[in-house]
């Protein structure tokens, strides 16, 4: 069964690279025709391991395409994610299973709802991959993928094709857990890392923030019902700062490239539960005004 991969950035490329590698059957859906054009000149996707550069030629198509979905990962950015899944509405199989590798939350029930047909399975990726070209996935860091659908425990048949294709996974029943755990993770470290325009490493100088923020985060974990998610968050936060402590977060990336964040999916959904459940964050929320004011004074959007 063909995988349809939408969205041929820095995680999206590097599933299909490597489920390519290993034999399955995949498909990239471009964002248009002129996209189509500029891939197929390029020959492939091309991901670049231990130094080593292999190109995949993967068969690409546009939404327009005929060809029915049985199994779609969708890759692209939260806030693209509904009008991604509405361009594909008429090609979605009856009971068509949709990975979700979005950022942060509110992106996935938002796809859920409009796919009542189908089933949505989340992800939470701590896998490292950036693009340094059109085309072109570096991957970064090893990590973990951990997948799971809050409406059915099932493993879907064919999971094991992911760790096969050497993407290294587990299948959780709490995938809620470990979105949530990602959701605090990167607000403790992305809106800084823009805000001091610095990589992961240079929120060692900013210590007693970076803890004030996982503080409220723990809290704001604890109220919502996901106090699993909230034990040693802090120091996790200062485990992943340390270990990515030369890479620049995919949020200071965005802005760097001037590029819209996912700012709505990451401190804007914190803050909007926190508020929802009475949790006060005064510190998130002025995080969060602080980052919307540098976007808008970038020229960039601030939702």
């Amino acid at each position: 069964m063909t995988w349809h991969v939408l969205g041929a950035g820095s995680l999206g490329g590097l599933w299909a690279t490597r489920l390519a590698r290993a034999g399955q059957p995949v498909r990239l859906i471009l964002r248009d025709s002129s996209r189509l054009t500029a891939y197929r000149a390029a020959g492939g996707l091309s991901l670049i391991e231990d130094g080593q550069t292999h190109c995949y030629p993967i068969p690409g198509e546009t939404a327009a395409a005929s060809t029915p979905i049985r199994r779609l990962l969708l890759a692209c950015k939260a806030y693209d994610a509904e009008a991604a899944v509405a361009s594909l509405a008429s090609r979605l199989l009856p009971n068509a299973e949709l990975i979700l590798l979005q950022n942060g939350l509110g992106s996935q029930a938002t796809v859920a709802a409009s796919v009542p047909h189908s089933r949505c399975i989340l992800a939470s990726s701590t896998e490292g991959a950036f693009r340094d070209g059109d085309f072109r996935v570096v991957f970064a860091g090893h990590g973990h993928t951990w997948l799971g659908d809050p409406l059915d425990a099932t493993q879907p048949t064919w999971f094991e094709q992911l760790t096969s294709s050497g993407i290294p996974c587990e299948w959780t029943p709490d995938i809620l857990s470990r979105l949530w755990r990602k959701l605090a993770l990167n607000c403790a470290i992305n809106p800084l890392s823009v805000l001091y325009d610095c990589r992961n490493g240079g929120l060692l100088e900013h210590p007693l923030e970076v803890a004030t923020l996982c503080a409220e985060l723990a809290a704001l974990l604890q109220a919502s019902g996901h106090a699993a998610a909230a034990i040693d968050l802090q120091a996790d936060v200062q485990r992943v700062i340390r270990a990515t402590a030369e890479n620049y977060s995919s949020m200071q990336q965005d802005v760097s490239q001037r590029r819209r964040t996912e700012i709505s999916y990451l401190l804007g959904q914190a803050c909007a539960v926190a508020a929802r459940y009475h949790t006060d964050v005064p510190h998130l929320d002025a995080l969060q005004q602080r980052l919307r004011a540098h976007l808008t004074a970038h020229g960039l959007p601030s939702n």
